[in-house]
């Protein structure tokens, strides 16, 4: 992967799930919903001064949300942070970088 590059699509993990789950809140206030389900799907990463995660989220049986969150470098000991979302996306729909 070239230093500022989207990865490849992977699979969520446990700790893309965990990243999710700590901008779940964030999501809720600023796209107006109530998320009973928020399971992460699928996930790339860009490097950067430190790492934005673009995840899949599925939110309902057939609704889909893009999650764009940036994580801190370590040092800076502070959580991650929702920069953006889209919704209204489909289990199909790739993820790109916006």
């Amino acid at each position: 992967m070239m230093p500022g590059g989207l990865s490849d699509t992977k699979p969520a993990t446990p700790e893309v799930q965990q990243i999710a789950n700590q901008v779940k809140v964030q999501f809720e206030i600023q796209a107006n919903m109530n998320c009973v389900v928020f399971a992460a799907v699928e996930y790339k990463t860009q490097v950067v001064a430190g790492i934005i995660y673009f995840i899949k989220v599925q939110v309902s049986d057939d609704e889909y949300v893009h999650l764009k969150v940036f994580q801190s470098l370590p040092y800076e000991n502070q959580g991650p942070s929702l920069v953006g979302f889209q919704t209204g996306k489909t289990r199909d729909d790739p993820l790109t970088y916006f």
